[in-house]
């Protein structure tokens, strides 16, 4: 079965490069009311504990490296266009992980691992992309992806701040 090289149709991982080993705490407020998804239900105003987002994404800063995800392959495993994504080298990586891997200077590409008993599978999350299919001799460099981080784009003209809207 021949190799399907990595396309725009995948999604590809672009390096940012190594996370700072002892990146100074920043701690950001946090409310302590989850927020709901479906109908609101009346909430409290109180802020809890914060949160430093350098111990909520990277586990290991030795270890981890930035990416910046390109396609959208992965939208169903919540992987979207321009996220960042926090490899970190020291975790194993095992079947059904979702992993960054490169392989006979192909750009990185960011997929769910299958680990078959004749070949590897890099599978994408969404159904109008085909699996990359790479024989057992392949040399790969397979990483695991351990957090994603996200920033909400808006609209050009659109307030950013936040607002109180009245019915």
């Amino acid at each position: 079965m021949p190799i399907e090289t990595t396309t725009l149709s995948h999604t590809v991982a672009i390096p940012l490069g190594a996370v700072h080993p002892e990146p100074p705490e920043l701690h950001l407020p946090m409310g302590a009311a989850r927020v709901a998804l479906g109908f609101p239900s009346p909430a409290e105003d109180f802020l809890d504990e914060g949160i430093d987002l350098n111990q909520v994404l990277i586990r290991n800063p030795a270890a981890s490296y930035l990416y910046r995800a390109s396609g959208w392959s992965m939208i169903l495993a919540g992987i979207c266009d321009g996220d960042i994504l926090v490899v970190d080298r020291s975790i194993e990586p095992v079947d059904g992980h979702i992993v960054i891997a490169t392989w006979e200077g192909n750009q990185p590409t960011c997929k769910v691992l299958r680990l078959m008993p004749t070949h590897i599978e890099l599978h994408c999350r969404n159904p109008r992309h085909t699996p990359i299919v790479l024989p057992l001799e392949t040399e790969v460099e397979i990483y695991v992806v351990a957090s994603v981080a996200r920033q909400m784009h808006r609209g050009h003209g659109q307030y950013s701040g936040s607002r109180t809207i009245s019915a």
